[in-house]
């Protein structure tokens, strides 16, 4: 499985986020529209991820701990030729746990990919990705993830554990 270290928080200034997310990062970044089927398994996330741009389909599965701060997480993705009907057939046979809609800005710099989401139903979010190989520790992604949240001035006060799916499941409750 490929993994990453990750960490979100809510953007509680999303323009002033993107003006310092463009200054590390050294290209323009891309922008468009994502919508996340989500279905329950017995054990981590499964989600089908369906864009706007072209871009085709994924069928993604994760684990990683819901906990504040850096994190570990562990995927492996897959394309789909045929996202409505790889929904009908996961939606027979799980339940659907959730969509999630966000437009999407990702800035990359070095290993770090930054996304800014603004969240149909939630509002604005800061995630990091810092990308592991195969030979790179943990905790160096983690300290990694850590300085670029200070350079966006991100607040740990701000700090959210949970999946997007997980935060509009409990304000539907």
């Amino acid at each position: 499985m490929a993994r990453n270290i990750e960490i979100k928080a809510r953007a509680r200034q999303f323009d002033a986020l993107r003006e310092r997310a463009a200054q590390l990062a050294p290209d323009a970044p891309l922008i468009f529209r994502q919508q996340d089927f989500f279905y329950d398994v017995p054990r981590g996330r499964l989600k089908l991820r369906q864009f706007d741009d072209g871009t085709p389909p994924e069928l993604i599965f994760y684990q990683r701990d819901d906990r504040d701060g850096p994190k570990a997480s562990y995927y492996t993705r897959s394309p789909v030729s045929n996202a409505e009907a790889m929904h009908s057939l996961l939606a027979t046979a799980l339940t659907t746990r959730g969509i999630v809609s966000k437009e999407r800005h990702v800035y990359l710099t070095g290993r770090t990919r930054i996304h800014l989401d603004r969240v149909d139903g939630l509002g604005d979010f800061v995630e990091l990705e810092v990308v592991l190989g195969p030979d790179d520790d943990e905790a160096g992604g983690e300290a990694e993830a850590h300085a670029v949240f200070a350079k966006l001035g991100v607040d740990e006060a701000d700090l959210v554990a949970v999946a997007y799916v997980d935060l509009l499941n409990a304000a539907t409750v």
